[in-house]
């Protein structure tokens, strides 16, 4: 670290290619140390590619590289608890991507650690950035909608939607592949954001396509047991019912929306770009009896730049907000605090797919 910037090693170069990288060379606060890669070569290939100073192989050696503070981790869940966990225990700031880990229990786990060692800790929760997300917010907070009736949540995606899509570690549910983690992990934690904590939930998991071919083994076809679709009823804390349908293998599906009814109004956010799960979004709201309108978004709510990738936009504000955190050595949210919130549901989702029962979710400072 310097005395404006911050040092950053980055783990993973799929998603940290296409969106961590860009954002941190792009953020004024952040100056980006050293890259990972499983092999060493490919490591040195991505390093020289974006000037950056040090490539390894090994966590455990770029966490002792002076210069780095802080560390983003972009890899699939089931690296995330061990790669986290040595990004901790050596003292360095900690940016987690979703879903958080493979259980709560490591989730815990991480949490308290990070307080020990008293590390700044964030979650790439993207959705708390988003212009039209942050009005959605705000409009709630104002009583807009009253006291809610409904909540109704689709995201219905073609991501996985074509059957010749290859077999990876997504199609194992033991590697945290599957749509609950991918997008639930997200749900779970804008339910929370705008609409208070669940107190039970019921949910079904399905694979809808049993198989994919596996291209190293020549196209053999595997067996997937990771879900595709999840079906979710929850009960909020206030009450309010909650209904929400995921999924990742819908040919044109609707997109992304979240609907809320109370008994003064309507809002109702959403996005059918299924290029572009950032860009894309509208807000639209009603008093009861009035038409629906779309409504504006205000100028300070905006993206301060567009980019292609609305992903870039919206992990900018998240690493705004870290960076603001680190240098003041406070808590913020989303920190691992609310990924594990996210676990928690995750897990819990399975165990009523397993049941077949409702499923009481328990307070989470109780449970922390």
């Amino acid at each position: 670290m310097t005395a404006n910037k911050i040092g950053i090693a980055v783990i993973g170069t799929g998603f940290g290619q296409k969106v961590h990288i860009p954002a941190f060379k792009e953020h004024p606060r952040t100056e980006i140390i050293a890259v990972y890669h499983r092999d060493i070569d490919k490591a040195k290939a991505i390093a020289s590619e974006h000037n950056i100073p040090h490539a390894s192989d090994q966590v455990s050696q770029m966490v002792t590289i002076p210069e780095v503070g802080a560390v983003t981790i972009a890899t699939p869940p089931f690296l995330h608890f061990e790669m986290a966990k040595e990004v901790l225990h050596a003292g360095k700031h900690l940016l987690l991507e979703k879903p958080t880990t493979l259980n709560v229990e490591e989730a815990k786990y991480l949490y308290q650690l990070a307080k020990d060692k008293n590390c700044v800790t964030t979650m790439d929760f993207e959705f708390r950035f988003v212009p039209q997300w942050l009005q959605l917010e705000k409009l709630l907070r104002q009583g807009y909608v009253g006291q809610p009736r409904l909540v109704k949540i689709d995201w219905l995606v073609s991501s996985r939607a074509d059957a010749s899509r290859a077999w990876n570690w997504y199609a194992q549910k033991q590697k945290g592949g599957g749509a609950l983690g991918a997008i639930g992990s997200h749900s779970f934690d804008y339910i929370h954001w705008l609409f208070g904590p669940i107190s039970r939930l019921c949910g079904q998991l399905s694979t809808t396509i049993a198989q994919r071919p596996e291209p190293a083994e020549g196209g053999k076809l595997k067996a997937v047991d990771a879900d595709d679709t999840c079906n979710l009823i929850l009960e909020l804390a206030d009450g309010t019912p909650c209904q929400v349908c995921l999924s990742s293998c819908t040919f044109w599906g609707r997109g992304h929306w979240v609907e809320v009814y109370g008994s003064d109004g309507t809002l109702i956010l959403g996005s059918d770009n299924q290029k572009d799960y950032i860009h894309g979004f509208k807000l639209w709201g009603s008093k009861a009896g009035e038409d629906l309108a779309e409504i504006a978004i205000p100028d300070n709510l905006q993206f301060p730049k567009t980019h292609d990738d609305g992903r870039i936009c919206a992990f900018l504000r998240v690493v705004d907000r870290w960076m603001e955190a680190i240098s003041r050595h406070e808590s913020l949210v989303p920190s691992l605090r609310e990924g594990v919130y996210s676990q928690l549901l995750m897990d819990l989702t399975h165990e009523s797919n397993v049941t077949g029962t409702w499923v009481d979710v328990p307070d989470l400072n109780n449970f922390l």
